[in-house]
């Protein structure tokens, strides 16, 4: 595809339909996909035969397309909810009073 010439006046942070559009949608339908497929292979729906794979490739597509969208998952301090103490946080917000002083 050849870029388009642009007018003057025209802004470089034009939303364009046929490629960002296009490739939300690819991402979106990936998501989906990966998320039906975790799901199914931890939930059992009457009349589906559950299936036992390895969910580690799926989880990371999954990841890697969430990625794509801005959602990082947190880091844990090993007791599972992720809301450990960040030394290095604390550290970064009083060096960033001390210099506002």
């Amino acid at each position: 595809m050849l870029p388009k010439k642009r007018k003057d006046g025209e802004d470089d942070h034009d939303f364009d339909w046929r490629e960002e559009g296009i490739s939300s949608l690819v991402r979106l339908v990936v998501l989906g996909w990966t998320g039906a497929i975790l799901t199914l292979n931890y939930v059992s729906i009457p009349g589906i035969p559950q299936q036992k794979i390895d969910p580690t490739f799926i989880a990371s597509v999954f990841t890697g397309t969430l990625a794509t969208f801005g959602v990082t998952p947190s880091k844990s301090n090993g007791n599972g909810n992720g809301n450990g103490n960040n030394k290095s946080v604390e550290t970064s917000r009083k060096k960033e009073e001390e210099s506002a002083k």
